[in-house]
């Protein structure tokens, strides 16, 4: 499972998620990906099981560029606790997402091959994701 081998603080707060990503939108490394169209939450268990949903179906070909860390705790208080005493123990963590974030890139197989991937890969996650193929892809080839 992701997460971050040391952090600076335990806890972190909630913070906001508004407006559209400013970084990390465009593909950098493939020549397909997905990217998000909402703000949401990503766990590092989702995004690792995403990740082998991808592996899997490519069958060992290609790469896989996993474009998001959780890097961001999250604490929550044990069942049946009255409120106060304090902010609760890290749970697990998170990867805040906003809309246009590239989350996966794949290089070196087909366009249907990667398509169907990155389908596969979106099922696993709570946001919806639209396929994205790099401008100067050309679709007539077969990689």
């Amino acid at each position: 499972m992701l997460q971050p081998k040391k952090t600076k603080f335990r806890r972190q707060q909630k913070g906001r998620m508004k407006g559209n990503a400013q970084r990390g939108h465009e593909l950098a490394f493939g020549s397909f990906g997905i990217k998000t169209l909402e703000n949401k939450w990503i766990t590092g268990r989702q995004i690792e099981a995403a990740r082998i949903a991808v592996t899997r179906y490519m069958q060992r070909q290609g790469q896989v560029w996993v474009r998001i860390f959780p890097d961001k705790p999250i604490t929550k208080k044990p069942a049946e606790v009255r409120m106060g005493k304090g902010k609760g123990s890290p749970e697990g963590f998170v990867a805040p997402v906003t809309p246009g974030r590239i989350l996966f890139e794949i290089e070196g197989v087909s366009y249907d091959v990667a398509k169907e991937a990155l389908r596969l890969a979106a099922q696993k996650l709570p946001v919806t994701t639209k396929f994205v193929v790099r401008r100067d892809y050309d679709l007539t080839q077969n990689a």
